[in-house]
């Protein structure tokens, strides 16, 4: 352990060796942080305290694997048997499978993913019968998970409505809470609150739990919302050995919940807190974090802290303005090409605020033919073969599971057509009772009635018991009950696509013989648990798989990685700080992501504006980001426009020959 601590700097020491009391630790954009908390997890071991007192939480499935990986490497396999490490979401919902009974959690509860979600949320406006148009399904989820994650139910919610339009959100809330309860389905966000009515409601269960965890860890704290902090908070109990590591400098997550004030307000909240500052910046040259420095600087609410160069001087950043898009990508495309006779694609990156800012950059990349990665594509788990078998198998785990019923009901083809499942529906709402339930009493023919039982009879036959280590041979089983390759020659008129298509499906079965092989005690709903949680995990968590491939990827998106060469590009005006930040009060988490994009940057980092760009078909004249005035500490010129303020009328977009360009 002396070896270990004689490689930390003096403040990352602080951090490892101050184990008792309320912690703080503020660690900057490429300080160590990683480092801090696996050493303060093996220091505390090595200090006779057992694994299983130490609780550490992070926020994606890699951070865990990558945390609890290096803590085994530290201390060795043996001692670290007992250590809880994982995610907000997989330590809830173990917790809620074991202990959620006393609060009407049911131990064979499935998790309603972001896809599940949208499909409860639209049923819900078919039953007020409020059309899409009045509000996006999409809108609505996030809304009412904005809601959850801020502690405000569908009473409160219904008080605090000021127009029709928050009375319709309130009262949605109030019904897809109602869905999930009758399904016995847990959503994300219920998955904190419902852990947190555990912890308030059930005392034996809180006190085993603040009993036997005697410290806690908790990872990019900054990113916690209301019900994490919560959580937290009583956890921590009266011992409060909690040490919370983060930087509110990067604090972007607003939009979906996170609230800056808890990492803010962290020495208020825990009277007597030892605050640490990791300020020692390992990944950057100078000029970079000289750049960060001085725009995170005008940021009035925030921990002081001062980024400082463990690799010394480099190359100034460099800051090109251009004419129009089009151009900004040409440049920047040309400026990869001579870059790469010298270093390989993989280590560059294009950084941008809004996704679709990479069209452009995309067409100019295939024109030159270098290869690129765009991160946040579709995902494996949204393909539709995929979510069908995962919907089935959630079927089987619990039959009263509305959405993926509704999802497979008629799938492959049984019969069940749209006007079917329409009075099925429609039953359902009047009567208080769940779709599958509803088919056996509603009027609808009796040939859709009968294939309706005789789908159920087989989900029944199948999922009698638990297949626990013959998961796979269920899989199989079930997928030849229901014939499922019907569906993809139903789907998919292409010999090649299909076989491509049955790949997917066959990978969900190499999941699960995964899973078996590495389970001790493997179970049908801790395989769906943890489908549904790895399905959480933003792409960037993907190896690079695309060989020697330039990344493109959005400012959120790149957050915690590191690139030798960085291109943050659209530094302008209404994307950098956008339109709608500018217009909600939320400069200040702009400039947190201004912060991360520079951040990103090991040893070189170019950042491009455009003077005019294409918004909704017509030509508008762009001002450079006020970002970039603060970057060289100088005041705008007078001629310079913030984002909001009234600009001259826009023209149309134009061809050479002078038609308007069409939209695409």
């Amino acid at each position: 352990m002396r070896q270990l601590l004689a490689r930390l700097n003096p403040e990352q020491r602080r951090a490892v060796t101050t184990t008792d009391g309320p912690l703080l630790v503020l660690a900057g954009a490429g300080t160590g942080k990683t480092r801090v908390i696996t050493v303060r997890a093996a220091y505390l071991l090595d200090q006779g305290n057992p694994a299983e007192s130490i609780l550490a939480v992070t926020f994606t499935n890699k951070a865990a694997r990558e945390m609890k990986a290096r803590i085994v490497g530290l201390v060795g396999k043996h001692a670290a048997v007992g250590l809880t490490v994982g995610t907000f979401h997989a330590f809830c919902a173990r917790l809620l499978r074991k202990h959620g009974a006393p609060i009407g959690v049911p131990p064979g509860f499935t998790i309603c993913d972001a896809s599940d979600q949208l499909a409860a949320h639209k049923a819900v406006l078919r039953d007020l019968h409020v059309p899409e148009a009045t509000i996006h399904p999409r809108q609505l989820v996030a809304e009412v998970s904005l809601l959850k994650n801020s502690l405000v139910n569908p009473e409160a919610a219904g008080e605090s409505a000021v127009d029709d339009r928050d009375h319709l959100v309130a009262l949605a809330y109030r019904r897809y809470g109602e869905h999930l309860r009758r399904a016995g389905v847990l959503d994300f966000d219920d998955l904190l609150l419902r852990t947190l009515d555990l912890l308030r409601e059930h005392e034996p269960t809180a006190r085993n739990l603040t009993d036997r965890f005697r410290y806690l860890m908790v990872d990019e704290y900054q990113d916690t919302n209301g019900p994490q902090f919560e959580i937290v908070r009583r956890l921590a109990g009266e011992r409060r050995n909690l040490c919370v590591v983060g930087d509110d400098d990067q604090s972007i997550y607003g939009w979906r919940g996170a609230d800056v004030k808890n990492i803010l307000g962290f020495e208020r909240q825990f009277p007597g807190a030892t605050v640490i500052r990791l300020e020692t910046n390992y990944r950057s040259k100078e000029p970079i974090l000289a750049a960060a420095n001085k725009v995170i600087g005008n940021n009035p609410a925030r921990h002081g802290k001062t980024l400082r160069a463990a690799r010394g001087e480099g190359s100034p950043v460099r800051v090109f303005g251009v004419d129009d898009e089009e151009r900004e990508a040409r440049n920047v495309v040309t400026d990869i090409e001579g870059r790469k006779t010298t270093s390989p694609l993989k280590d560059m990156a294009v950084l941008f605020r809004a996704a679709a800012q990479s069209r452009a950059l995309e067409a100019a990349l295939r024109a030159r033919a270098i290869p690129y990665r765009l991160v946040g594509g579709p995902s494996f788990f949204d393909r539709k073969e995929v979510r069908d078998v995962l919907a089935y198998l959630k079927l089987l785990a619990n039959p009263t599971d509305e959405v993926s019923f509704l999802r497979i009901v008629n799938c492959p083809p049984r019969g069940i057509g749209k006007s079917t499942i329409d009075k099925v529906l429609a039953y359902a709402t009047e009567h208080g009772l769940g779709a599958a339930a509803a088919f056996e009493n509603s009027e609808i023919p009796a040939k859709a009635k009968a294939a309706a039982a005789e789908l159920k009879a087989t989900l029944a036959r199948l999922g009698e018991k638990d297949p626990g280590p013959r998961l796979v041979n269920t899989i199989r089983a079930l997928l030849d009950a229901i014939d499922y390759r019907v569906e993809l020659v139903r789907c998919y008129a292409d010999e090649q696509v299909r076989e491509q298509r049955w790949n997917a499906v066959e990978e969900v079965v190499n999941f699960a013989e995964n899973y078996v092989r590495r389970s001790r005690g493997p179970t049908l709903t801790e395989f769906l648990e943890r489908l549904a949680l790895t399905a959480t995990d933003d792409e960037k968590d993907d190896d690079q798989k695309d060989g020697d491939a330039l990344t493109l990827m959005t400012l959120h998106a790149a957050k915690g990685l590191e690139f030798p060469h960085v291109y943050l590009v659209g530094c302008e005006e209404g994307l950098l700080p956008h339109d709608k930040s500018v217009a909600t009060d939320q400069v200040e988490e702009e400039r947190r992501l201004m912060y991360v994009g520079i951040t990103r940057a090991q040893d070189n980092l170019t950042i491009t504006f455009a003077k005019s760009r294409a918004k909704f078909g017509r030509r508008a004249e762009r001002m450079p980001s006020r970002f970039l005035y603060e970057l060289k500490g100088e005041a705008p010129p007078k001629t310079w426009r913030a984002a909001g303020q009234k600009a001259p009328a826009e023209r149309p977009t134009k061809k050479a020959n002078g038609r308007r360009r069409s939209r695409r």
